[in-house]
């Protein structure tokens, strides 16, 4: 946060309120809307205005408010903690602000931020807690977007269950050791039992549930999520995989995982690479299986992240024959699989009505050997094939596919980095194929879709497969001409 720009021209704070006098002036919509956001606190509410109108006087009649209705004098502003200039008037909200700094108390004019000490958050209430969202009055419509999105994802009982907790952090304090042990008691109270009771405006099981829990976190439980990070792109992460990276004591990575991806996890968690890179020792299977044993048993909550889903081609199998037989628990996060995110680059539908009505995934190492694989046959009556590694065994799969009697002019698709920024689409056949395994130009991952319903992508976005193979021989024909000429 070095650089000027991402530094915050307004220092975020919370007032204290509770019981002080808070000036309110103005009589129409803008005093009504400070009004109303005023009335998230237990402030004391001063309302001057003249000439309330009609929604404005009625609401404040319903609060209890009476309004004042002298015109503007410098003494209106004495004693109070805040001053709203509301009126409507640029000028007059000017004079308002003048005279409350003069006083040495913060003041707020609508719509003129050279005469904001402060600006007025997008307020999401959960009392005690409280979110507030500011733009320095760049974009109000903004904040308020913001402020919508966080609502929904915040239950309406969040402030009960944060007061509660505040009843039992001094017992917390007490009988539950400091570190991991308390870290993991405080997540449970925050997301587990007793959250769902308070949810259910349960107080008596709630009260129950953090006994419980008082009484059973000694020794901290280690938990191990087999995460999908999905194919590249960090906004293709589930909302449940950006949560328990958050929550992760340790993240176990992979080097296809995007380090953006692996920079959302706690600032604090230890982070362990263990996949292949050049120049860097990676970790056999059996090495992380131990690895991620060892973590589970230190009572640690580990995110063990794979490119893609972890249940394709992820070795997720081995992992959990693992931690199963070590006692650790572990729950499977799932992930955007690569062929998804290809299919979707490519607005291709993998499943086409009368066209294809069968998804296979393979490898394609299942056709090197000497007995086609069962799925051969399904792909010439149609199926749609998604070929993981695609680059390497391009030519074996195309060469058995036709031998299996699938046309060498079916539509395939190729994507490289599917999702990223740096995707390449190629669109061509299936006889065009083995050419892929000589382009040197590929060295990010490589997807390829076959089958008939790959005809129903929009090649608008790629490049044919042929033009990298024929641009050499149409650099030769044109010095063959010029020699010609």
């Amino acid at each position: 946060m070095s650089s000027s720009h991402q530094r915050l021209s307004a220092f975020p704070a919370f007032f204290r309120v509770s019981g002080k006098s808070v000036a309110v002036f103005g009589s129409g919509d803008e005093a009504y809307a400070k009004a109303r956001l005023l009335r998230n606190t237990d402030a004391e509410i001063v309302a001057y205005a003249e000439e309330p109108e009609a929604d404005y006087a009625a609401w404040l009649q319903a609060q209890g408010i009476e309004p004042l209705r002298a015109p503007f004098s410098p003494e209106q502003v004495k004693g109070k903690t805040l001053v709203f200039a509301a009126t409507g008037n640029a000028i007059e909200d000017r004079t308002i602000v003048i005279a409350a700094r003069a006083e040495k108390i913060p003041a707020n004019a609508v719509d003129q931020p050279d005469f904001c000490d402060f600006f007025t958050p997008a307020l999401v209430n959960r009392a005690p807690v409280a979110i507030a969202i500011g733009t320095e009055g760049a974009g109000p419509v903004l904040a308020q977007m913001i402020r919508a999105r966080i609502d929904q994802m915040l239950s309406p009982s969040l402030g009960k269950l944060a007061s509660l907790a505040a009843e039992y952090r001094d017992a917390a304090e007490r009988l539950v050791p400091r570190g991991v042990s308390r870290r993991i008691f405080w997540r449970r109270f925050f997301s587990g039992d007793v959250a769902d009771a308070i949810d259910a405006n349960d107080q008596a099981s709630a009260r129950r549930a953090a006994n419980t829990l008082l009484s059973t976190s000694g020794k901290a439980e280690g938990k191990i999520w087999l995460v999908g990070a999905g194919p590249g792109a960090e906004d293709l992460l589930t909302l449940r995989a950006q949560r328990v990276l958050m929550e992760a004591d340790a993240i176990v990575y992979d080097a296809l995982v995007p380090q953006a991806i692996v920079d959302m996890g706690r600032r604090d968690a230890e982070r362990l690479s263990v996949g292949k890179r050049k120049n860097c020792h990676s970790k056999s299977q059996d090495e992380i299986n131990r690895l991620l044993v060892d973590l589970g048993r230190q009572g640690k909550r580990v995110v063990r992240l794979k490119s893609g889903d972890p249940l394709v081609y992820g070795r997720a199998g081995e992992e959990m024959a693992a931690l199963r037989e070590a006692g650790i628990a572990y729950e499977i996060v799932p992930g955007i699989t690569s062929a998804f995110a290809a299919a979707a680059d490519f607005d291709l539908p993998l499943t086409l009505r009368g066209v294809a009505s069968s998804l296979i995934f393979t490898t394609g190492h299942d056709l090197t050997g000497k007995v086609l694989p069962d799925w051969a046959a399904l792909a010439v009556s149609g199926a749609t094939i998604a070929v993981y590694m695609g680059r390497t065994v391009a030519a074996s799969v195309s060469e058995r596919m036709m031998q299996a009697g699938l046309s060498p002019d079916t539509t395939v698709a190729v994507i490289e980095n599917a999702s990223r920024a740096g995707r390449r689409l190629f669109h061509g056949v299936l006889g065009e194929l083995p050419q892929l395994e000589t382009r040197e130009d590929l060295d990010g991952p490589v997807m390829v879709i076959i089958g008939e319903a790959v005809a129903g992508a929009n090649f608008d976005k790629s490049e044919p497969l042929s033009a990298a193979r024929s641009q050499p021989r149409d650099r030769q024909d044109m010095a063959e001409d010029m020699r010609m000429n």
